[in-house]
């Protein structure tokens, strides 16, 4: 996509927080070209905007947490990885409490419910940025590594002790159609004890058989079962979609990675900010941006240039 884009109309959301257990409302608005995605906080008297960008996350023991001026959202990781796969660049979200509506566990209602409120081309060009040389990041047994890529996608292995997961592996090329069709829908998951423990210590207040898949001991607890076979991977590419869109621009590059989750995909985003060498800004030619105006597409690598300053 060669613009900028936002919503067209103005979108309420309003639903359950997985751990809060409030419920949550929220509003989002059309934006001009280079606001970027803010979320717009309130709780009582206080008010504070929020950028979405890595330099505002606080948090990533179950979430990906952003938080400035003493508030916070959680949980941003599924609305953001439906708005970067459908390349809604910015917007202005106004929300009544602390984290973002946990739905149906999954990234498919925020597609509908954007696709619903359609979306609406601006007058400037996106900014990429482009992996130019390998950067790689390793804890333990969790690995992250960014290639060259002339688009931008996703390679995630995942293993566990539990025959209901045991080894699964995905590979996935982003683009907004196949994003709906082969990520969108994954749910987030948890395994009986850990739902347990974490409601015991008051959270997953709002968790429930409705918005997460739940593992127990003899398998899945969901009386539907799954949506895909390696749902649970296909999860954890959602999650990274929504985590690396806190780079703040769209990524070109592929991201292979291995046992990871929130905290290290932060870690990797900070590398890479930290590691300009490895990357470099770019966007469509002036040539570019004037046949796309009169319905001429051009080669997507072909015509990408340094950004300008």
């Amino acid at each position: 996509m060669i613009f900028q884009y936002t919503i067209a109309n103005p979108l309420m959301i309003s639903g359950i927080g997985l751990h809060s257990g409030r419920r949550i409302s929220m509003n989002l608005r059309p934006a001009k070209a280079g606001t970027g995605i803010l979320f717009h906080r309130a709780e009582g008297e206080r008010r504070v905007t929020i950028e979405a960008n890595s330099a505002n996350v606080i948090d990533t023991q179950l979430a990906t947490v952003l938080g400035k001026g003493g508030l916070s959202v959680s949980t941003v990781e599924h609305l953001l990885a439906a708005l970067s796969a459908l390349g809604i660049d910015n917007l202005h979200i106004d929300i009544d409490g602390p984290e973002v509506p946990v739905l149906d566990g999954s990234a498919a209602p925020f597609v509908e419910l954007l696709q619903s409120a359609g979306v609406r081309q601006l007058d400037r060009s996106r900014k990429f940025l482009a992996i130019r040389k390998p950067i790689t990041l390793v804890e333990g047994e969790k690995r992250v590594t960014l290639i060259p890529s002339r688009f931008f996608r996703v390679s995630f292995d995942i293993a566990f002790d539990h025959p209901s997961i045991a080894q699964q592996h995905y590979s996935f090329k982003c683009t907004a159609q196949a994003f709906r069709k082969e990520i969108a829908p994954a749910r987030t998951f948890g395994f009986l004890q850990e739902v347990e423990y974490l409601k015991a210590n008051g959270l997953a207040r709002g968790g429930s058989l409705d918005n997460a898949i739940v593992i127990g001991e003899e398998g899945i607890l969901n009386p539907e079962g799954l949506r895909y076979a390696d749902e649970f991977v296909r999860h954890k590419i959602l999650d990274s979609i929504g985590d690396f869109s806190l780079l703040g621009y769209p990524l070109l590059g592929h991201l292979k990675a291995y046992k990871a989750g929130h905290d290290i995909n932060h870690k990797m985003v900070e590398k890479i900010l930290a590691n300009p060498e490895h990357w470099k800004l770019v966007e469509f030619s002036d040539k570019s941006l004037r046949e796309s105006r009169r319905g001429i597409l051009p080669a997507f690598a072909g015509e990408l240039l340094p950004a300008k300053a």
